[in-house]
């Protein structure tokens, strides 16, 4: 097989959704490091765009141990990205919540990450890319 062909040859579903994770993620460390985050840096501002969870809670979003969380939210708290709160639900718990410049930050991030993106999906048709769409969507609510 010539090497043009092994390129276009069709990867497993394993290989296809392993390489494809790798490029995303490659995306976020790149957009991450511009503005000095790590990918979990990264990760934790976008799930705090939507919520604001307790550490326990975090922890799970993030499959890190506590103690991990607490240094990860210290820094992005030392960065004024993010505060700590007294839990509404547990008084013995705080929620970490997104402060006015960690909103600003993770805008700018989804902005490029969006616009990363559609080069990498610019291959595939508007069709295609619902599709892609779609099913990720319903492996994703899976979880």
């Amino acid at each position: 097989m010539k090497r043009d062909e092994e390129a276009s040859a069709p990867l497993g579903i394993e290989d296809a959704l392993a390489q494809l994770s790798f490029l995303v993620h490659g995306v976020v460390g790149k957009i991450g490091a511009e503005h000095d985050l790590s990918v979990i840096q990264a990760r934790l501002l976008g799930i705090l765009r939507d919520r604001s969870p307790g550490m326990n809670e975090l922890a799970r979003y993030l499959e890190l141990d506590k103690s991990s969380i607490t240094g990860l939210v210290d820094r992005a708290e030392r960065r004024g990205l993010v505060r700590r709160e007294p839990s509404r639900s547990d008084g013995r718990a705080v929620d970490v919540v997104i402060t006015p410049a960690g909103r600003k930050l993770v805008s700018r991030l989804q902005a490029e990450f969006e616009k990363k993106i559609a080069v990498l999906v610019g291959v595939l048709t508007p069709a295609e890319r619902a599709s892609l769409s779609r099913l990720a969507s319903r492996i994703v609510a899976r979880d």
